[in-house]
């Protein structure tokens, strides 16, 4: 799913809608980097699903028999999901080259685009981790987790935000992804990083890593009665 998913919809969007919204195929090289964060975003949701799965089959029970740290259960889950979403995010500019995306990157900035892509991805996974723990199932922490997908369609992910309504520009403009999204794009396109978008986007994984790491740590020790 983290990987056919996003790929369906860079079809989608690059030969369906594409045409319509630029009419001279340059469309893909805008798309990218918003698929990129889905991508990222789809493959890091399983998480919460499964940090919600151990939490209720009885293994974090075992667990607590074990000379372990408690947080070893939710890094666990992180490095998992890092691993898995950095091969999936190759795949999908993969098949971007295929259909015509041309990055003008240099080293440099591959190297940005891989580290604010992970950076991006231990963000998100913590985020859904917490909310694994948070759910009651794995059925609800699905469904919770399912509301974080909507963050990009909210964005400049697929089309620039000055399209947009006034109203909703606003949110689009200041919403985390927007200023990630527009850092990876600059870095991938070669355009350069436009005012402090790499700033905001730096602070806002930041703000949003650490907020991640401690709901999740005091969940855990809540439930699983670990320190």
């Amino acid at each position: 799913m983290a990987i056919v998913l996003p790929t369906i919809l860079m079809l989608l969007f690059t030969y369906v809608f594409g045409g319509a919204i630029q009419s001279d195929g340059g469309y893909v090289d805008y798309v990218v980097p918003g698929i990129i964060l889905l991508c990222a975003g789809y493959g890091a949701a399983s998480t919460a699903v499964d940090v919600a799965n151990d939490m209720t089959a009885g293994i974090i029970d075992r667990f607590r028999t074990m000379p372990m740290r408690a947080s070893a259960v939710i890094t666990g889950h992180v490095v998992a999901s890092l691993l898995r979403n950095l091969v999936a995010t190759a795949v999908v500019i993969g098949v971007g080259i295929a259909v015509g995306f041309r990055p003008e990157a240099s080293l440099g900035g591959w190297i940005g685009v891989a580290g604010l892509v992970a950076l991006y991805i231990l963000v998100i996974t913590f985020l859904f981790a917490a909310i694994g723990l948070a759910a009651s199932s794995p059925d609800s922490a699905n469904g919770y987790g399912f509301i974080l997908m909507f963050l990009p369609y909210v964005s400049s992910a697929f089309v620039p935000v000055d399209t947009m309504p006034t109203w909703l520009r606003w949110i689009a403009e200041h919403q985390p992804l927007t200023p990630i999204i527009e850092t990876i794009r600059g870095l991938l396109l070669g355009t350069g990083i436009h005012g402090t978008d790499s700033w905001w986007a730096l602070g806002w994984c930041a703000l949003i890593l650490a907020a991640g790491v401690v709901w999740s740590g005091w969940l855990f020790r809540r439930k699983a009665g670990r320190r």
